[in-house]
């Protein structure tokens, strides 16, 4: 949302944008609740499906509970192993309510003078999904991608929220399809004379 706001507020400073997994409260968009069952069905192999599933049913009907929100923590991850609960016990710890609450309050986005902006946008951007994330599902984000006139869709296949966790070599290569190479501005140096 913030990097989105700020492309919207100063479009003339940004020469690309990518969004990986991106939040869409910033534009007014919605995931309806059987569009995350949906999007984590592929995953109904996994040990852990059925009670995790389960919670999310009770979280789209309004039943959610403590327990329900910590049963679908495996939702985030393309896999589910100690890398991601390594992952999410840092994010639980670094995690600030207060701040969580004022990030989404009421009349911190305004969707349609954002959407404005953004179709006004000229720089590409370049919009990754995870193919099983329910945060952020693909058919969402490529909603979101409609919204830029000059935008590209990358859906990762097997990646939840954290794409860069279950396969780093592939989203290195979903986001710099070109390969890594920092922007013409950072390579010359502010010594040279150049």
């Amino acid at each position: 949302n913030l990097a989105v706001l700020y492309a919207s507020c100063h479009p003339e400073r940004v020469e690309r944008l990518t969004l990986v997994t991106p939040s869409v409260a910033a534009v007014g968009l919605t995931i309806s609740g059987g569009l995350r069952l949906e999007t984590v069905r592929a995953r109904a192999a996994e040990p852990w499906f059925p009670a995790a599933y389960a919670a999310l049913e009770a979280i789209t009907q309004g039943r959610a509970t403590a327990a329900s929100w910590e049963a679908i923590t495996p939702f985030s991850y393309g896999r589910w192993d100690e890398a991601a609960r390594a992952h999410q016990a840092a994010a639980d710890e670094r995690s600030n309510p207060e701040v969580m609450a004022a990030y989404g309050a009421e009349g911190a986005y305004d969707p349609p003078v954002t959407r404005a902006a953004l179709a006004r946008l000229t720089a590409p951007v370049r919009l990754l999904a995870g193919e099983v994330d329910p945060g952020a599902p693909p058919a969402t984000v490529a909603a979101y991608a409609a919204l830029f006139p000059d935008a590209e869709l990358v859906i990762q296949p097997g990646a939840g929220h954290f794409p860069w966790l279950d396969d780093p070599d592939r989203f290195v290569v979903s986001v710099c399809p070109q390969g890594f190479k920092p922007a013409d501005a950072y390579n010359a140096s502010p010594f040279s004379g150049d």
